[in-house]
């Protein structure tokens, strides 16, 4: 019997604790913020602790990623997810497995409720002072991302933080700022007070409909990642980590 005791412990802790699956983060506010600062706020970390809390055969963690390296860190091996992406992000050319989440975010036009505004203010932009966030692909500038076409066609301020455009335009020094719906509702939440300050669109820039992409040799399958999601939706874990930004979550999806 002693001997078997020994033989059980030699086994090395990560056997006991399931199969390491590496998720990359990237900042992108609401789903990952600021990750390479150790910041584990945002709503990845919470759909990980969800999926480690389920079951122990997987253990996924965080590592720390950024938008543009991303695609490296996946070809390569240092990650083997990507979560919250969409195969047409320049993912095309990179061998993967995309498992649909049943996600939908949207990203909505935002303008200062001054009184005098409707839903009418947003059908045209021209002459309108756009606040947008440096590197983002946005619809309505045909995804054309180069920061001189955006300030010379759309009059654009370029920066790297969705709050600061939102109170540009709270404070009349943009006309209009473009966040996904999650993100307002998040910023609406820390930032109460902008409540009656800012008027949201019924018009949607793009729709967010979000995937996970798993590289070919990776610990886990797209089969098998899409079973342990399906089971969030059926204990109601998607709900309550998704529900509270606006992001849409489809009771079923079969992969």
């Amino acid at each position: 019997m002693l001997s078997l005791g020994l033989v059980c412990w030699a086994f090395p802790a990560s056997a006991l604790e399931g199969v390491e699956v590496k998720v990359g983060a990237a900042h992108f506010p609401p789903y990952t913020v600021r990750p390479e600062q150790g910041a584990d706020t945002g709503l990845l970390p919470q759909l990980v602790e969800a999926l480690n809390q389920m079951q122990s055969q997987y253990r996924f963690v965080l590592v720390p990623t950024s938008i543009p390296r991303r695609f490296g860190d996946f070809k390569q091996g240092r990650i083997d997810m990507a979560i919250f992406e969409n195969p047409d992000w320049g993912w095309q050319t990179i061998p993967h497995d995309s498992v649909d989440m049943g996600l939908e975010d949207a990203e909505i036009f935002v303008t200062h409720n001054n009184g005098q505004r409707n839903q009418g203010y947003f059908t045209d932009l021209s002459g309108k002072r756009l606040a947008l966030f440096s590197g983002y692909h946005y619809a309505f500038a045909g995804f054309n991302a180069d920061p001189t076409y955006l300030a010379d066609t759309y009059n654009a301020t370029l920066t790297y933080s969705h709050d600061s455009n939102l109170l540009m335009v709270q404070r009349d020094r943009a006309d209009i700022a473009l966040v996904t719906r999650s993100y307002l509702s998040d910023f609406l939440v820390r930032n109460p007070q902008s409540a009656g300050q800012l008027l949201a669109s019924e018009r949607v820039d793009q729709v967010y409909h979000h995937y996970a992409l798993l590289r070919p040799h990776a610990p886990i399958s797209g089969a098998a990642f899409n079973r342990l999601l399906q089971q969030l939706r059926n204990n109601g874990q998607m709900l309550k980590i998704f529900q509270p930004y606006r992001i849409s979550v489809s009771p079923h999806h079969a992969q």
